[in-house]
């Protein structure tokens, strides 16, 4: 999975943005509505213009469409389709990329099981609870295996309880597949849980920076533990 590095991005927010995301890490950007959090996240996917430069492992993406990025992107409001049941919208993603009817189909149970809601394949979803829709909107992203994850508020309109178990699925998951992710949001705790690093930002600046992530002196592989 890629280091994503962005140089003196420029657009409607920032005036000059340089900030490196490492390989394999989750990291969290916090900050208050309007510090430009999701605006960063519309950068790296290339939804938005902007002067400066995207590199994904020392390689521009500047010139490279959103579906050739290879990113995985979990908008706030989640933007299930309420036509399709639960496998048809994970599997969504891989029908549109062209995949064969048994790999896609195979992807998706693959999916479910990893999220847990194998038994949830057939309904739709008004028939879901919030924190279901997260898991089928976070296995929709994974679908199409990205190399990165984008995670906007993610977990905002959830209750404590679901919010608490979701977020430790979300962490175990990100460290199992080793995605490089960026997820945003304005809520300390859940940045303190969730991240090996955080980035606060303000105004479009990025104001502090707070460093979880160190090696792991006895571990027998390379890996990165939060202490």
């Amino acid at each position: 999975m890629p280091d994503i590095e962005l140089r003196n991005i420029r657009n409607y927010v920032f005036n000059g943005l340089n900030m490196k995301i490492f390989d394999r890490e989750l990291l969290v950007v916090i900050g208050p509505n309007g510090a430009g959090k999701s605006t960063l996240l519309n950068t790296i996917a290339g939804l938005v213009n902007y002067d400066g430069t995207v590199l994904f492992d020392g390689v521009t993406v500047d010139r490279t469409a959103t579906c050739e990025r290879q990113v995985g992107y979990l908008f706030q409001n989640l933007a299930l389709f309420p036509h399709l049941d639960v496998a048809s919208n994970v599997g969504y993603g891989l029908v549109v990329n062209g995949e064969g009817r048994e790999g896609a189909l195979n992807k998706v149970d693959e999916l479910l099981r990893l999220m847990k809601i194998t038994h949830l394949q057939d309904r739709y979803p008004k028939n879901l609870s919030g924190g279901e829709k997260q898991r089928v909107a976070l296995a929709r992203a994974l679908a199409v295996s990205p190399e990165v994850l984008l995670l906007d508020e993610p977990f905002s309109s959830l209750d404590t309880g679901a919010c608490q178990c979701i977020r430790r699925e979300v962490k175990k998951i990100q460290k199992k597949l080793k995605i490089t992710t960026i997820l945003v949001t304005h809520n300390l705790d859940e940045a303190e849980e969730m991240g090996d690093r955080i980035v606060a930002m303000n105004d479009g600046r990025i104001s502090e920076v707070a460093d979880f992530m160190q090696n792991c002196a006895g571990c027998r592989i390379d890996c990165y533990c939060k202490r």
